[in-house]
């Protein structure tokens, strides 16, 4: 049992094949048959993107950026050598998959353009400001706060200015990030809430 939970892509893989199963073993035709079923798993392959996402924002922003300071010089290497480029790895990865995941069930569902445009009133203009505002978040993401902090942890050959004035760069987008972060979820849970 250790060696099972000790092995991150074997407890996601079967995490997935459980998520399947349930999937799977629901009568399909009850809920409007397998393109109803198609549409389902984009919805869940963006809620868990979804989370994958805002969960690292919030731990970064909550948890890493305000304890590295307190961290002595000497151990501040485990952080920026090995536990900051896995975060960001995943960090940047689900802010990808969300978006193509969103922007797929929004197509899907027929609303994409109507959304975008913020021009219809209720849910879908809802959704449409909950995607405005991750669009910009992942735009931040892969364009501002990706490329400082690869100088920042040495990804990438930088000098000590560099690396000093990447820093409040990266910061102003992750606090940005932060704060669309609480408007774009209750666009979005709000939206789905929603009746009509």
């Amino acid at each position: 049992m250790a060696k099972f939970f000790g092995n991150l892509n074997l407890v996601v893989a079967v995490g997935v094949v459980l998520a399947l199963a349930i999937m799977l073993g629901l009568d399909a035709e009850s809920f409007g048959g397998t393109a109803a079923c198609i549409k389902m798993t984009f919805v869940w392959l963006h809620v868990f993107f979804g989370i994958l996402w805002i969960g690292l924002l919030y731990y970064l922003n909550f948890v890493q950026v305000p304890t590295m300071p307190k961290i002595p010089a000497e151990q501040k290497g485990a952080i920026t050598g090995h536990i900051a480029p896995k975060v960001f790895w995943y960090f940047r990865y689900a802010a990808l998959l969300t978006v193509i995941t969103g922007l797929i069930v929004a197509w899907n569902g027929g609303f994409l353009v109507l959304a975008l445009a913020l021009q219809t009133p209720g849910k879908v203009r809802l959704i449409g400001v909950g995607m405005w505002l991750a669009l910009i978040m992942a735009f931040n993401v892969w364009f501002i706060i990706w490329p400082a902090q690869k100088k920042i942890l040495g990804i990438i050959e930088a000098t000590a200015e560099e690396k000093a004035a990447a820093a409040p760069r990266a910061l102003f987008a992750s606090r940005t990030n932060l704060l669309l972060s609480i408007g774009m979820l209750y666009a979005m849970s709000a939206a789905n809430a929603l009746v009509a």
